[in-house]
């Protein structure tokens, strides 16, 4: 029966699709192709209109938007026309918009999209709406939408087809427009503490910045290969070396690994460099900035997601991560000796590692186990093992830690900063030290990159960096649960495979 049924409904909608085409034929033939229009003069979008209804009763405005709804009713009908900021009402009237132009509206499908000239008016139910004394057809949708009540609900359609999921799903245009407001904020904040936004090479020869494989590709014209950048950083210090105090970028970055809830391949990094500053300089500036976008975002300093309630008026907690696996995991890692304890300790709390793992990258591993899911309010991890940080300063009285801090919220890390290493002899043993971890099957470690090297010995002034993952602050500004619903396209494996 569930056979029969199926070749049935896609014999109903390829006879409905035949009719639109059919539609547009006919009014082609007629000289009114709605394709040939080449631009309509918008005065008003549907929400200003509502709110500014006082001043604009009785007054003609044009709109412009898709027609959502349709109901005919002899001589007079109703549409709704949704357009960026939401939808409104149009009433439409035989002797109002002319006898020929109302027979083509009453033949016009869900979808279509057209302007409108006419009055705002109140009807008599109270619905604020613009009475039609002119309609243009500006585009015929040959295409059916999903169906209104039920509305664009399977996610793996929403993110392939995500125009059809701006239309249907009106949160969803409203989480691109806070994408937006977060990514303008921020440049804001930035451009007023003096701050210059810069571009930088996507296409390098060493991905290096972070820990991570790179897509690789090949350049023909050169006849070398090159890789997707992984991060923003090292060409950033390029500019601190050349004079340039204060820079950063926002861009996008590639990094070839798994999808999941908070990881796709290509994702918005935000990164900046200031001169004369160290890891503290960051921590006040990230707290001041999330501070400044989330009440440009949302109109507040309380962030929900999901159960939790994130406070960032207070001030942020500062933990090191060797007191945060002491409070969490009970493990004092001051008191452990070497690697071997260390080791010793990993097997005892059942935490897997490698071989080649010393004594911090067990700490980090603890760390990871134990304390990040309880990192719920807005809190500063600092002093990470130097194993872990190849591109950090180190802390003067302790070497075995560099100044660097993860900032973390909701138990997510949502930036990661340093006191940024500006001693090119010691750069080169931790570039060295990163070629042994990837000899030694490490493939996410970092190469050496004699240029940066170079630069370094020009002289950095004592610099500190930050970098921001802008899909997970939108995540947070928005309560999205996923990347996926915060990327206009997100990757997708392709349908023929």
């Amino acid at each position: 029966m569930a056979e029969q049924k199926k070749p049935q409904q896609e014999q109903d909608v390829n006879q409905l699709l035949k009719v639109r085409r059919e539609k547009l034929e006919n009014l082609q033939a007629e000289g009114r192709d709605p394709f040939a229009v080449t631009k309509y003069d918008v005065s008003h979008h549907s929400v200003e209109i509502k709110e500014n209804y006082e001043s604009l009763e009785d007054k003609e405005v044009t709109i412009a938007g898709r027609m959502m709804f349709k109901r005919v009713m002899g001589k007079a009908s109703f549409a709704n026309i949704q357009d960026l900021q939401g939808k409104i009402q149009v009433y439409v009237a035989r002797d109002s918009v002319g006898e020929e132009d109302y027979k083509i509206f009453k033949k016009a499908d869900v979808g279509d999209i057209y302007g409108v000239r006419g009055k705002v008016f109140t009807t008599k139910t109270g619905e604020i709406s613009v009475h039609a004394e002119e309609l243009t057809l500006l585009s015929k949708s040959l295409q059916i939408l999903p169906e209104k009540y039920h509305g664009l609900t399977d996610t793996d359609t929403r993110y392939r087809q995500r125009y059809v999921d701006l239309i249907m799903n009106e949160e969803v245009k409203d989480t691109f427009i806070k994408r937006s407001k977060v990514l303008s904020s921020i440049r804001r904040y930035l451009d007023d503490q003096g701050f210059m936004e810069v571009e930088t090479p996507m296409l390098v020869s060493n991905a290096g910045g972070a820990a991570a494989r790179p897509f690789e590709t090949h350049f023909n014209a050169l006849d070398e290969d090159l890789k997707l950048r992984i991060s923003l950083e090292l060409y950033l210090k390029r500019l601190i070396v050349g004079g340039m105090e204060r820079v950063y970028e926002i861009g996008r970055v590639f990094r070839n690994e798994g999808l999941d809830t908070r990881h796709n391949p290509e994702f918005t990094l935000m990164e900046l460099y200031q001169a004369y500053t160290d890891y503290n300089g960051m921590m006040d500036l990230t707290e001041n900035l999330y501070r400044y976008v989330a009440k440009e975002v949302t109109g507040s300093e309380v962030l929900t997601y999901g159960e939790h309630t994130m406070d960032l008026s207070k001030p942020f907690e500062r933990i090191t991560m060797v007191d945060a696996v002491k409070k969490y995991a009970n493990v004092d890692f001051d008191q452990v000796a070497d690697t071997e304890a260390a080791k010793a300790l990993a097997k005892e709390h059942h935490i897997e590692f490698e071989d080649r793992h010393e004594k911090g990258d067990i700490l980090n591993l603890f760390f990871e186990e134990y304390v990040e899911e309880h990192l719920i309010q807005p809190t500063f991890v600092m002093d990470h093992p130097v194993e872990i940080s190849p591109l950090t300063k180190k802390k003067p009285e302790n070497p075995d830690y560099v100044e660097r801090f993860e900032f973390f919220m909701n138990g997510w890390e949502m930036a990661n900063a340093y006191s940024e290493l500006n001693d090119p002899i010691d750069q080169r043993e931790r570039f060295q030290a990163q070629e042994k971890a990837f000899e030694a099957g490490d493939d996410e470690a970092n190469h050496t990159d004699e240029d940066f090297l170079n630069a370094l010995s020009i002289g950095m002034p004592p610099t500190g960096g930050i970098g921001f993952g802008i899909d997970r602050m939108v995540m947070m500004m928005t309560d999205s649960p996923a990347i996926r619903d915060v990327l206009l396209f997100p990757t997708m494996k392709s349908i023929d495979k």
